[in-house]
């Protein structure tokens, strides 16, 4: 049975992450550059296989530049070495609410489990079929080398362990 390509379309899709700051906070970031496929069973999108996701680091935008600056540092993802974060899944059944993969950041790669929403599969008015999927989830940054840690005068932590995911994305089938 032939299998059906779909690519993300970065100009309908987005990645972003969240994480505490002095621990009374939110800071929002994004990355304006990644790149995705997928592979189907069926023209569907039902019984997906082959998940690769790339973002590149460098993309990194929290609205700071300074900030970015040192996101980009050996502090944290050391941009110049580690250019990819990369998540990659061998399956996922639309149907379900878990997309298994393994997520690799700084050459650390771990088993991560994404909540996921699928919106469904529609043709657009171009004659594009495309697919929607939300994905969250929660990671742990300091188990993929991102160590940096501060600690203000009073105590407080600078920024969170913790770190939550999303993405919305749009798959468009390839002909």
């Amino acid at each position: 049975m032939a299998t059906t390509k779909w690519n993300i379309d970065p100009t309908h899709s987005e990645v972003t992450f969240k994480v505490k700051h002095l621990m009374i906070s939110t800071v929002t970031g994004k990355f304006k550059v990644f790149e995705g496929q997928a592979e189907s069973e069926e023209e569907d999108f039902k019984n997906v296989t082959d998940v690769k996701f790339i973002a590149d680091v460098k993309s990194i935008d929290t609205n700071n530049e300074q900030r970015d600056e040192h996101l980009r540092s050996g502090d944290f993802f050391a941009a110049d070495e580690h250019a990819d974060i990369v998540f990659r899944a061998d399956k996922f059944d639309v149907s379900s609410d878990k997309l298994q993969g393994e997520l690799t950041i700084k050459n650390i790669t771990k088993p991560v489990t994404l909540d996921g929403e699928f919106g469904g599969v529609v043709v657009d008015p171009y004659g594009q079929t495309k697919a929607g999927l939300t994905l969250s989830g929660k990671i742990s940054r300091k188990e993929f080398g991102l160590t940096w840690d501060a600690v203000t005068e009073a105590g407080s932590v600078v920024v969170s362990d913790q770190v939550r995911l999303n993405a919305e994305v749009q798959f468009v089938k390839q002909s």
